[in-house]
């Protein structure tokens, strides 16, 4: 199991879960406005501790593409594993959207 800290909150999920899946099944306030393709961006996150040293490439070709790598992650292509500090950078809440976006898989996808 992993243990993920966010807002506050802590919360336990299976290893392998969808970190963004993760956030919102625990009732927090993110984004997933693509629905978990690493095409939008708004499922920012950064961490405190327990952050993955590896990216998944869809993920790092996004955060390049925008000149973003390193300055924050994308929560829906990252897998929760170990103990994950996290912070939301975009939450629904502040978005003026009337919905936070089509709920992502519970896999990443396959290449597109």
């Amino acid at each position: 199991m992993a243990t993920i800290i966010a807002n506050g909150k802590t919360f336990q999920v299976p290893d392998g879960t969808r970190l963004v899946l993760a956030l919102k099944d625990a009732g927090l306030d993110i984004m997933h406005r693509c629905g978990g393709h690493a095409r939008c961006t708004t499922c920012r996150v950064t961490f405190n501790s327990g952050e993955p040293e590896t990216y998944h490439p869809r993920e790092k070709e996004k955060l390049e593409s925008i000149g973003a790598l390193g300055q924050f992650r994308l929560s829906c292509h990252i897998l929760c594993e170990g103990t994950m500090d996290v912070n939301i950078l975009q939450p629904f809440s502040a978005s003026g959207l009337s919905d936070p976006g089509p709920r992502p898989s519970d896999e990443i996808p396959a290449d597109e």
